[in-house]
């Protein structure tokens, strides 16, 4: 009679997975209200790095990231970092905010001194 093995595939990495999720909804109406007037200017602010620190320590590897957006797709590879991957998952959420990403190119950044930069161009249509 022939052996079943079941293997264990972890959903990718369970200790990270989320943990900035409800710090990011925080922030939400913060981000809307800055995603909006990123149409006509950049806009920065900055985190209360406790909120982060609560939610998990990064250590040495810190909380700095960038997420390149086209038309509310992430273009940049985020997997490595679980701030940014939560930052993407609460924005997805927020039906405001998906429609105001629709047919732009938005850059956000988290750098060392803890500011989130927002920086919005519309793309063209003859790509």
């Amino acid at each position: 009679m022939a052996q079943t093995h079941l293997i264990m595939i972890p959903l990718s990495h369970s200790m990270e997975e989320r943990q900035y999720l409800t710090t990011w909804k925080k922030y939400i109406p913060v981000i809307r209200l800055h995603l909006k007037r990123s149409l006509t200017e950049d806009q920065s602010f900055k985190l209360n790095i406790t909120d982060f620190e609560s939610a998990g320590d990064r250590g040495k590897s810190g909380y700095s990231f960038n997420i390149a957006i086209e038309n509310g797709k992430v273009t940049n590879n985020i997997g490595g970092s679980a701030v940014a991957r939560d930052l993407y998952e609460a924005l997805k959420a927020d039906e405001a905010i998906k429609a105001i990403l629709q047919d732009k190119a938005v850059k956000i950044s988290v750098g060392k001194t803890f500011v989130l930069s927002i920086k919005t161009t519309h793309l063209s249509s003859y790509r």
